[in-house]
């Protein structure tokens, strides 16, 4: 009977399975959201290589946050139901926490991160040194210098890490 009543309140008057259907996401409108929201946040991980036009591919979104921006970025996303793991003060103890819902975004809020062979990276030194990759229609993310991009990808040891930073390498030799 619960089973029954929970399929047939999760169909639309079309019949569709409303369970299974993707929500349309707006991702300039996301952007839109972040940047107007005033958050210190800075587009890592692949999603900032493809901004900058590598060719590589991934399904989620990394941001490195200034930790007491956490709120201000998780107001700003509401609006696409992309809801936190986690709140703020939890989030800062932890150093991260996800943004989730058909959408995923991995949020690091620690002040500073080591990268695998020590070299600690800290946020505000390179929010200092941010730059801007236009997303569309006038829309625009912070991403990191590219030093400091390859100094991310060093945050872990995974070998998709060593062939973005190879990339990244490339990219900046055809740019100096």
């Amino acid at each position: 009977m619960i089973r029954e009543h929970a399929q047939s309140t999760a169909r639309g008057a079309s019949g569709y399975d409303r369970a299974v259907q993707a929500s349309v996401f707006d991702e300039i409108g996301m952007f839109r959201a972040i940047e107007e929201s005033g958050a210190r946040a800075l587009l890592i991980g692949r999603q900032a290589l493809i901004a900058l036009g590598m060719p590589v591919m991934t399904a989620d979104y990394d941001f490195w946050l200034a930790a007491d921006d956490a709120g201000r970025f998780n107001d700003a996303l509401r609006p696409f139901d992309l809801l936190p793991s986690r709140p703020p003060d939890e989030a800062r103890a932890n150093g991260r926490y996800v943004l989730d819902n058909d959408e995923h975004l991995d949020v690091l809020v620690a002040a500073s991160v080591s990268t695998v062979d020590g070299v600690m990276v800290h946020f505000v030194e390179v929010w200092a040194r941010r730059t801007y990759v236009e997303i569309g229609d006038g829309v625009r993310a912070a991403i990191p210098s590219i030093d400091d991009l390859i100094l991310t990808k060093r945050f872990g040891a995974r070998p998709r890490d060593a062939d973005d930073i190879r990339w990244l390498q490339q990219l900046k030799a055809r740019t100096s």
